[in-house]
């Protein structure tokens, strides 16, 4: 593992509910490494976004968790985790692909697709104290070798370059790419940097399409998202609106 601390230590476990679970009862009980990764062939209960559960095949795809203690980040600015995360998880596709031709974007919130097929899902769970971000968990569940996903929109590496993967390989890539948008987070200009990167990023960004919200489908395109996470569109009146994570239905 070519880092300094994220994925130098590996808790690897053959089935487990959610990774994301067990990392937060092991910082109940033992004192633990920042950087330290938790990751199970097997998630009985694998968790997405607000609830959703992550599928995937056992021994496949790589979900797992990992451990930081970023206390420098103040509990309002919990959200460039998410940010840090799915730009750790685009560098890392595009080093991985880059031999081939495919379209990465980060969709709102943390979804990562290529060719508009959903690669990756984060679910990030924080532990704040006196207003900073005291703990936090950052699952990922990163579709590797599998190929059949029924009805559902997603891909994975093999599906896109036609050849399998070493887990282990890209989960090092993985680690790699997160230690350093973490790092810079950490720098005195880390919120600019990652600001810029998230947005050039960012799926449908200025692009008009049609969305759906509380019933009601609209016209608008995205411009942005706020400091604390809340998905900004321009509606064609040219006013601005917010929405937080389910409250619009994207094309």
């Amino acid at each position: 593992m070519d880092t300094l601390f994220v994925g130098q230590k590996i808790i690897q476990l053959n089935e487990v509910a959610s990774t994301n679970t067990y990392a937060i009862n092991l910082l109940k009980d033992v004192k633990v490494l920042e950087g330290s990764v938790i990751i199970a062939d097997k998630q009985s209960n694998g968790r997405g976004q607000r609830g959703n559960l992550w599928l995937a095949e056992p021994s496949m795809n790589l979900t797992f968790s990992c451990i930081l203690f970023p206390s420098f980040l103040n509990a309002s600015n919990h959200f460039y985790l998410s940010k840090i995360t799915a730009l750790a998880l685009y560098d890392a596709l595009t080093e991985i692909m880059k031999d081939s031709q495919h379209d990465i974007k980060i969709k709102w919130p943390n979804d990562i697709l290529v060719n508009n097929k959903k690669i990756a899902g984060v679910l990030i769970e924080n532990n704040f104290r006196a207003a900073q971000v005291q703990q936090a968990v950052i699952g990922i569940g990163l579709n590797v070798n599998q190929e059949n996903f029924g009805e559902l929109k997603a891909t994975s590496l093999k599906a896109c370059c036609t050849k399998t993967f070493s887990l282990k390989e890209v989960l090092a890539i993985v680690c790699k790419h997160l230690e350093t948008w973490y790092l810079k987070l950490r720098n005195a200009n880390g919120y600019s940097v990652v600001d810029g990167a998230y947005l050039n990023s960012l799926y449908l960004l200025n692009e008009w399409e049609h969305y759906a919200a509380d019933g009601q489908v609209f016209k608008a395109r995205i411009s942005g998202v706020d400091d604390s996470g809340k998905l900004v569109v321009e509606m064609e009146n040219n006013s601005l609106k917010k929405f937080d994570v389910k409250e619009i239905v994207f094309p």
